[in-house]
């Protein structure tokens, strides 16, 4: 029986000596020179021949039973062209594994020599994740903001109007639609000519009179529509509107929204726990204030790591760019249910972000790495303890959901990210910046 490797199982790989030349072409090129003698490949090549033999047919001989000089005089070139297909890849892999390296994209393979009895030789090219060294930290040596929101009356109004709508009573209008209702439509997209185009309807879409693209001369074509009328509406084919497509709207229901009042009623129907209206808006404003603590700290995580990064100036190589904005593409055009992209746009758009997340990912990487930032189990079912105690009432569901091992990555991931920003803080330099937050309203609400 002929000798075989199988290229998943280092073990067999232990007796194979290469002849291995790694050069540095840059922080995350490399470049790596094989040579295998003809003493060491003889088995693979005779593996790769006998597998040759079993395809070819010649007159006089049956598949796998031509005699090992005939096939060479008739057919060496081919044979040596499959001996390489086969094998190219497993020195590959075998090389990679005795010098513990692991490729970001595929390898460029060049310079390839092989003859029957000769030597083996071939270079690759790849690139890898660039070695990362952390700079020494000092006290106040990273930058950083902490912003301290301070709330309005305006946010306490907008807070209320809000648990209103939340608590909305909807009703079925009969004589037509006004300003302010919702009509819940199928639309199907039309061509110039106005035939409706195959596979462009959107079921049961909820648009508000008045709202968004709907004011002016196309709330006049919703205003009065009752269930089952039709009328034709002109959409924008992308968020900045730089053209539009004509629908087809078919009603199926128009609804209205009927807010309650703010009275004691009110407040019962929120928090039955709660005794009167002031006490709701203490609840409330609570609430706000914790809303704006969060954002004020999430936004001081990141002000940490993004001086962190440029601190160490990490060089991304192109390919994990390329690779994620690959990865990204494929999540958008599923959000968008295969609707025509432009993916050179998205890319991009997206470029700066996926550059930076990377950035991130590598520095995260070397600080677990150096600084032991590991999170043990007993972390993680500490962890899961602490939501059942914080909601008892959840307590089977929310160790059922930890159970998945997904689930249980993600919260290791949190729980490795809080580690790190912690061990980060020890050296931020912490600017206090006060903002009101009627300065920043109408950014929060295009957001």
């Amino acid at each position: 029986m002929e000798p075989s490797f199988d290229i998943n199982s280092p073990a067999e790989f232990e007796s194979i000596s290469l002849q291995i030349e790694l050069k540095s072409i840059n922080e995350f090129t490399r470049e790596m020179k094989l040579d295998i003698s003809w003493e060491i490949l003889k088995p693979d090549f005779n593996a790769s021949m006998k597998r040759f033999s079993k395809k070819v047919k010649l007159p006089g001989f049956r598949p796998g039973k031509i005699p090992r000089d005939r096939l060479l005089q008739q057919f060496q070139p081919n044979i040596e062209a499959q001996f390489m297909d086969d094998n190219i890849q497993k020195y590959y892999l075998n090389a990679l594994r005795e010098k513990e390296l692991v490729p970001i994209n595929q390898a460029e393979i060049s310079d390839v020599h092989f003859h029957f009895g000769e030597h083996f030789s071939f270079t690759s090219k790849f690139e890898v994740e660039p070695e990362i060294v952390l700079p020494k930290l000092k006290q106040k040596s990273l930058d950083v903001q902490k912003t301290m929101f301070i709330s309005d009356q305006q946010d306490m109004d907008d807070a209320m109007d809000q648990l209103r709508k939340a608590h909305a009573r909807i009703e079925t209008i009969e004589d037509g639609a006004q300003e302010k209702d919702f009509i819940l439509c199928d639309l199907q997209k039309l061509d110039d000519s106005g035939l409706a185009i195959i596979g462009k309807k959107l079921e049961k879409q909820l648009l508000k009179v008045g709202d968004g693209s709907f004011t002016d001369a196309q709330k006049e074509k919703l205003v009065g529509l009752k269930r089952g009328d039709m009328a034709r509406i002109s959409l924008p084919d992308d968020r900045e509107g730089t053209s539009n497509s004509i629908y087809e709207l078919k009603v199926i229901n128009v609804e209205r929204e009927t807010l309650p009042e703010v009275d004691t009623d009110f407040v019962k129907l929120v928090n039955p726990d709660l005794n009167s209206l002031e006490a709701l808006k203490e609840e409330v404003q609570n609430k706000i204030h914790e809303n704006f603590a969060n954002r004020s700290q999430q936004s001081f995580e990141r002000d940490m790591t993004d001086a962190m990064i440029t601190k160490v100036n990490p060089v991304v190589p192109s390919s994990m760019v390329d690779n994620y904005l690959t990865n990204l593409l494929e999540d958008v055009k599923k959000q968008n249910n295969g609707e025509n992209l432009d993916e050179d746009r998205v890319r991009e758009t997206y470029r700066p972000a996926a550059e930076r997340n990377l950035k991130w990912h590598l520095v995260r990487k070397k600080l677990i790495e150096d600084k032991a930032l590991k999170v043990e189990r007993k972390d993680i079912d500490g962890e899961i303890e602490s939501l059942v105690k914080r909601t008892p009432e959840s307590a089977k569901e929310i160790r059922k959901f930890y159970r998945k091992p997904s689930n249980r990555d993600r919260l290791e991931n949190d729980l490795v990210e809080k580690k790190i920003l912690e061990y980060l803080e020890q050296f931020a330099n912490v600017k206090q910046v006060e903002v009101k937050t009627k300065d920043i309203r109408g950014e929060t609400h295009e957001h």
